[in-house]
C-alpha cells in the first residue's frame, strides 16, 4: 500500500507538471493567438496609411502637372508676344531697306503690312512697290525729256512784217535758247533753271522751281510733279513704320 501511495504521489505530482506545462503552453498559445489576430489590423491600418499616401502623391502631382501646364502656356504666350515686336523691327528694316535701293518690294510690304496696326499708314508704299521708287536720276531724265514743252513757244512774225521784225523775232528765239543762267522769273528763266537742276540730278531744286510757274505753263510736268510728291509720301511712310516698330520694341514689357 505504501508503495502504491509512493507511486501514486510521484504519478500525481508529475501530472501537476504536466498541468503546469500544459497552462503555459496554453497561454503562449492563446497569446500567438491574440498577436495573430491584432497583426491583420495593424497591416491593414498600415495599408489604409500607405494608400492615403500614395492617393495624397498622386493629387499632388496631377496638380504638378496642370501647374507645369498653364506656365508652360504662359511661357509659351510670353514668348511670342516678346518675339512679335521684334518680327515687326525686322519686317519694317527689310521694307525701309529695299525702299531706299529702289528695288521692288512687294513682298516685303506684304510682311510689313501683317504687323501694321493701321494697315493705311502704308498706303502710299503701294504705287512704287512692284516697280521700286523712282531714283533721283531717273526722275531728273524723266523730267529732261519734259522740259521742252515748258519753254515758252517761240513768237512768230504777224503777218505782213518786215524783214526788219522778222529778225528780231529770230533774235529774240535764239537768246532764250542761248540763255542759260536762269536769271529772273519769268518763265524762260524758271525754265532754264528747272533744266539747270535736273542735269544735275537735283530733282528736288528742280521741283521747287517748277512749281514757281503758272497752273497751266506746268501742266506738261503735272504727272512728273504728282510722282516726285509720291515718291516723297512713299519715303516718308517707310521711314515712319521702321520708327514706330523701333518704339514698340523699346517699351518696357508690362
Amino acid at each position: 500500500m505504501a508503495a502504491r501511495i509512493d507511486a501514486l504521489e510521484k504519478s500525481a505530482s508529475s501530472l501537476r507538471s504536466d498541468i503546469a506545462n500544459l497552462r503555459t503552453q496554453s497561454d503562449k498559445t492563446a497569446s500567438s493567438l491574440n498577436d495573430a489576430k491584432s497583426a491583420p489590423s495593424v497591416a491593414a491600418s498600415d495599408l489604409a496609411a500607405l494608400n492615403d499616401r500614395i492617393a495624397q502623391l498622386e493629387r499632388a502631382s496631377r496638380t504638378e502637372r496642370a501647374e507645369l501646364a498653364q506656365q508652360g502656356e504662359k511661357i509659351a504666350d510670353a514668348k511670342s508676344m516678346d518675339d512679335k515686336p521684334l518680327r515687326h523691327v525686322v519686317a519694317a528694316a527689310l521694307l525701309d531697306v529695299a525702299v531706299r535701293h529702289g528695288d521692288p518690294y512687294q513682298s516685303q510690304l506684304a510682311a510689313a503690312r501683317s504687323f501694321a496696326a493701321k494697315p493705311d499708314v502704308l498706303k502710299p508704299l503701294d504705287a512704287f512697290a512692284a516697280s521700286g521708287i523712282p531714283t533721283p536720276v531717273a526722275l531728273s531724265r524723266e523730267l529732261l525729256n519734259i522740259v521742252p514743252k515748258l519753254s515758252p513757244p517761240a513768237e512768230a512774225p504777224t503777218a505782213g512784217a518786215g524783214i526788219v521784225e522778222r529778225l528780231q523775232a529770230g533774235a529774240s528765239k535764239l537768246v532764250r535758247i542761248e540763255r542759260t543762267d536762269g536769271v529772273g522769273n519769268d518763265r524762260g528763266a524758271i525754265v532754264a533753271r528747272v533744266t539747270a537742276a535736273a542735269l544735275r540730278n537735283d530733282f528736288v531744286e528742280a521741283r521747287r522751281e517748277l512749281k514757281t510757274l503758272a497752273e497751266a505753263d506746268r501742266a506738261p510736268a503735272q504727272a512728273w510733279l504728282d510722282k516726285a510728291d509720291a515718291r516723297d509720301a512713299a519715303l516718308a511712310a517707310s521711314r515712319k513704320f521702321a520708327d514706330d516698330a523701333m518704339a514698340d520694341l523699346a517699351k518696357p514689357v508690362q
